[in-house]
């Protein structure tokens, strides 16, 4: 399911329930343990949040081993050892929130910057 129909399937959901679907800000306390303060006085852990893809941390590995016919075996190192390709969510973020089920789940949409 796309983050779309997921965005409209919780929306058709709120309306039904009679708690309209509100955006709100939020900031990255942790992400060891994943807390994100959504106002001053509340704080929730990573089962309150649906987390897109894009602000998931993507990294590639780039050591590798060749193995040859002779059975000899080459690793080659890289100045780098891995290439992050997303940094993912860091602490101090401030995130984009859309409530969804009563303010029982929350969707990161995105960083704000």
């Amino acid at each position: 399911m796309g983050m779309m129909e997921i965005i409209k399937e919780a929306s058709l959901g709120a309306v039904g329930a009679g708690n309209p679907v509100n955006i709100l800000f939020g900031e990255v306390l942790s992400t060891e343990d994943f807390k994100i303060r959504v106002d001053q006085k509340l704080i929730l852990d990573k089962d309150f949040f649906i987390i897109p893809e894009s602000l998931v941390r993507y990294e590639i590995d780039l050591k590798h081993t060749h193995d040859y016919k002779d059975n000899s075996i080459t690793n080659l190192n890289t100045a780098l050892d891995k290439l992050v390709i997303r940094e993912g969510l860091k602490q101090g973020d401030k995130v984009l929130l859309l409530r969804v089920q009563g303010g029982q789940r929350y969707v990161i949409l995105d960083k704000v910057v």
